[in-house]
């Protein structure tokens, strides 16, 4: 139940602080989350890699979507020289993934040196 909630709360948080803030702010807001919730390290970063990128892959999905793909068919061109998007989109999903776990995982470190101390 907890990594469910953790999904959620990464997922939410991270949308929301992306309207006001750099993208980066989603290692920092799974940080945060990861050290609320106690998890397990890899479960910590599992919930982080999760939550981000079904959000990023799903919204880049979607924004695509408005355009007919058109902007993600060159930009797929351009950078993996494949005419896909779909590749493109879950290539931006494992970015935010990959960042976000890293940041859920530094978050559950955070918490564990912090309890040692105590």
């Amino acid at each position: 139940m907890k990594f469910i909630i953790s999904v959620f709360l990464i997922a939410v948080l991270s949308f929301a602080t992306c309207l006001y803030l750099p993208w980066w702010i989603i290692a920092i807001t799974s940080a945060i989350v990861a050290f609320v919730i106690p998890q397990k390290n890899g479960l910590a970063f599992l919930s982080g890699f999760i939550a981000l990128f079904l959000l990023w892959a799903g919204l880049s999905f979607y924004i695509s979507g408005t355009n007919n793909n058109i902007l993600a068919h060159k930009i797929s061109q351009l950078f993996i020289k494949v005419d896909n998007p779909t590749i493109l989109f879950l290539f931006t999903g494992t970015i935010a993934g990959l960042v976000a776990g890293f940041g859920s995982l530094s978050g559950r470190l955070l918490k564990k040196l912090f309890v040692k101390a105590v």
